[in-house]
């Protein structure tokens, strides 16, 4: 065991805490992945014993914080911890209605949840249902998940997305890849972060206006940033936080950006953005969708665009690519719950290179009610299918569509000279 250098324990059942008591023997280990192991909450700081360690991946279990021993891996060179979630909804903007206003406060929150938590300590097997604990759960584990995730959760209310990293990561000077932090607890993170100048991937969550100015410079100083995900909660989320942003890395080739923009920031252009591959928006809820299109557009490489939930605003919205050299590049074209559509026009020499267009329908999903259900609910309309040269699939998610609205884009497809096909998930 001591010669062990890949650990992989992705999704194992059962995994709790102290089952890593002893990590910290296996001297020579490289690789420990414990992706999607929801029983593990903490990391030992035997951690700090695995020298030779180049890969650590937490993403998909629930820890929020990273022992402080971590700062002795210098040879850590990928680090990737929980996820982004489906959506970028405040999660603690407003406490349940079954909670009695009076008890709305940290005090009564924090006194009963401990009350609570005592007892799960003294009993684990009560607290193993509703932690979602499969394993063999003792005292340990339950103090450990309590008193490191779920309480100080529920007393700051703070974004619970991403890990929060201990002072000193910035000597971890191999680092090529780092996320998903969570800059919301810790200010300093940020200045740290400024100091690997050897990264190449990057993100973070819990921006905020209060920490937005120190993204911002952080962001200028990462020349070797390739790719990059920010996140945000809740309103106002980004909008303005990365207004002061104006030399973005120069290699930057994805770009993710969850939480309110209202606005493109200004740096996302042709210009500034020559290298970007890939950018996908959510959560964005950009008024002037067709402007923001056009600025889109102007970018000489982008290949993949993703508009996912909320990423445009309005009741009326109809998206319109305009004829001439936009998206010169652009292969696959994704809207999924991008906000309330109407139509979807393609002018002639419009994306001349979109091989893939994804369309996942809204409406079926509001409420979970039956398409018939839904009200005032009308199709969008996408027109000029038959004019993109390149494309060779188009793909439906998401639910039943109307025959109607199947029958138009098979109609157009049909008079496609390039043959595409229609696909539905």
């Amino acid at each position: 065991m001591r010669l062990l250098r890949v650990l992989d324990l992705e999704g194992t059942s059962g995994l709790v805490d102290h089952h890593l008591k002893h990590i910290g023997k296996l001297f020579h280990l490289r690789y420990l992945s414990l992706r999607g192991c929801y029983g593990i909450y903490h990391l030992p700081g035997s951690l700090g014993n695995l020298r030779q360690l180049e890969t650590l991946d937490v993403t998909g279990t629930n820890i929020i914080k990273f022992p402080k021993t971590i700062i002795k891996l210098r040879k850590l060179q990928h680090v990737r911890a929980r996820g982004v979630g489906s959506n970028d909804d405040c999660v603690y903007q407003e406490y349940p209605e079954e909670v009695p206003k009076m008890m709305r406060n940290k005090l009564c929150i924090l006194t009963s949840s401990s009350v609570g938590f005592c007892v799960g300590c003294c009993a684990p097997h009560l607290l193993r249902e509703s932690m979602g604990i499969d394993g063999d759960t003792n005292r340990r584990d339950v103090c450990t998940a309590c008193c490191c995730s779920i309480l100080p959760m529920l007393v700051t209310r703070r974004c619970t997305r991403g890990v929060a990293v201990p002072r000193g990561i910035h000597r971890l000077k191999a680092l090529h890849t780092l996320g998903l932090v969570n800059v919301s607890r810790r200010k300093a993170a940020l200045r740290e972060v400024a100091r690997l100048t050897g990264l190449r991937k990057l993100g973070v969550t819990g921006v905020n206006e209060s920490n937005s100015g120190e993204l911002c410079s952080v962001l200028a100083s990462l020349s070797s940033l390739e790719t990059l995900l920010v996140q945000s909660e809740g309103k106002p989320g980004l909008f303005g936080c990365l207004d002061s942003l104006t030399s973005p890395p120069k290699n930057l080739e994805s770009l993710k950006l969850y939480g309110n923009l209202l606005n493109l920031p200004a740096w996302i252009d042709g210009g500034r953005l020559k290298n970007l591959a890939k950018l996908k928006l959510r959560s964005s809820r950009i008024l002037n969708h067709n402007a923001a299109i056009k600025v889109l557009g102007s970018l000489p490489n982008l290949a993949i665009l993703r508009l996912r939930k909320e990423t445009i605003d309005g009741e009326e919205v109809r998206l319109h690519f305009p004829e001439g050299a936009f998206f010169p590049s652009l292969i696959v074209l994704e809207l999924s719950l991008p906000g309330k559509l109407k139509s979807v026009l393609f002018e002639q020499g419009a994306t001349p290179k979109l091989e893939l267009l994804q369309y996942y329908d809204q409406h079926d999903q509001e409420d979970h009610l039956p398409r018939e259900d839904v009200d005032q609910f009308e199709e969008v309309l996408f027109s000029g299918l038959a004019s993109l040269g390149r494309l060779k699939e188009v793909l439906l998610e998401g639910g039943n569509y109307e025959h109607s609205f199947v029958q138009n884009l098979q109609s157009q497809l049909k008079s496609n000279p390039n043959h595409p096909v229609l696909k539905m998930d």
